[in-house]
């Protein structure tokens, strides 16, 4: 009796020590998992502040298109007036060479009103070709010209202001029928728009002397 004694207290010894080591394995275990856990949120936390600054940053640059938009336009719309300059200049007759001082005094130029004539035929052609063709490529060569011949004939004319994005439209538009503001399905055809408008480009020329 005394030897099975001896050998369960020693079996129960063992048991307890195995229990206890297991116990060790076990809390260790759990304190790892703890941690793991721990530094996921972190990274889960981090993450999503990620997205949230990045969500931002899109929603800023969005705000940025419009205005980006309207540097691109003007920066064209200034190249447009230089390029109509430039050519005023190298394709004048009689232009002033560098360096020669002009006369303060301004004759008449007698020509004046063959010049309006002509313009306002052009005019008159471009509303007639409005009416049979479909083609921009053919109405934006007409309206750069008469640019030109304005700008030569007024020295610059608020009305040229007026060209520049209906030529801007011409450039990428496929048909006249086409919305004069793309992305306005309300907004009145390319064709109507420079109809419309070649009534009163006319009267704004017969003011200038």
């Amino acid at each position: 009796m005394d030897s099975n004694a001896e050998d369960w207290t020693k079996s129960l010894k063992e048991l307890e020590k195995n229990m206890n080591a297991f116990s060790s394995i076990l809390e260790k275990f759990g304190l790892d998992i703890i941690t793991k856990m721990g530094q996921t949120n972190l990274k889960v936390t981090q993450l999503t502040d990620m997205v949230d600054e990045l969500n931002k940053t899109t929603i800023h640059i969005k705000g940025l298109i419009p205005q980006l938009s309207n540097v691109i336009q003007n920066q064209k719309n200034i190249e447009e007036e230089l390029s109509t300059i430039k050519s005023l200049i190298l394709n004048r007759p009689n232009a002033p060479l560098k360096g020669i001082e002009l006369n303060n005094t301004v004759e008449r130029d007698e020509s004046a009103t063959n010049m309006k004539d002509l313009i306002v035929n052009q005019f008159n052609i471009l509303r007639a070709k409005l009416a049979k063709i479909d083609d921009p490529q053919t109405v934006k060569a007409i309206l750069e010209q008469l640019r030109i011949d304005i700008f030569e004939f007024t020295g610059g004319h608020r009305m040229l202001n007026q060209f520049l994005p209906i030529i801007a439209r011409l450039d990428s538009a496929i048909s006249l029928d086409e919305m004069m503001n793309e992305h306005d399905t309300t907004s009145k055809t390319i064709k109507v728009e420079i109809m419309e408008n070649i009534p009163n480009w006319i009267n704004k020329l017969m003011i200038k002397d």
